[in-house]
């Protein structure tokens, strides 16, 4: 069973139908929507901040979700995807992200609608990332408008999740 524990008296809240993973760790002022999958190995870690996460958004194995003490809680809107052991930290990403394998955003960006963080990206403190746009490298910087297959991966993707996580949730389907 996934480790969800209270910090100072504050209890995770977890929206209907959301698959944890039995291995992640979800902590203190976190509240997730309906239709979201916690993945293997990650953590959410809401003891120094609030943590927000939106309906039918995915945190894939290995993410970290944390904030900064009394400066930054971290926002996350609905159909986000988070990638494998990305980082996201005291920022807010706006609905239909997603957020590239092993990324890293930092406090108070603000990642908005439609946007792509390319793997390994690190979106430095206080960045805005422009709707509509893919973001990469170190700092990530804007490269290019993202095309109507990558919108179209941004809606679809986390639906994606969704089906996996009945796969775990829905014995013999």
């Amino acid at each position: 069973m996934a480790l969800i524990l209270p910090v100072k008296g504050i209890h995770p809240k977890l929206g209907n139908d959301c698959f944890i993973a039995e291995n992640s760790t979800i902590v203190g002022d976190v509240v997730i929507g309906d239709n979201c999958s916690v993945w293997f190995n990650t953590v959410i870690r809401g003891d120094v901040n609030y943590i927000r996460i939106g309906n039918n958004s995915n945190i894939q194995d290995g993410a970290v979700i944390h904030c900064t003490y009394l400066k930054a809680g971290t926002t996350i809107g609905n159909n986000v995807s988070i990638g494998h052991n990305a980082l996201v930290h005291g920022c807010v990403l706006h609905d239909h992200v997603l957020v590239g394998m092993g990324a890293i955003v930092m406090d108070n960006a603000i990642v908005n609608e439609y946007c792509i963080i390319a793997a390994g990206a690190i979106i430095l403190e206080n960045t805005v990332c422009e709707s509509g746009y893919l973001y990469a490298g170190i700092p990530a910087r804007k490269i290019k408008p993202i095309t109507s297959e990558q919108k179209e991966l941004l809606e679809k993707l986390p639906h994606n999740y969704i089906m996996y996580s009945k796969w775990f949730t829905q014995e013999g389907e």
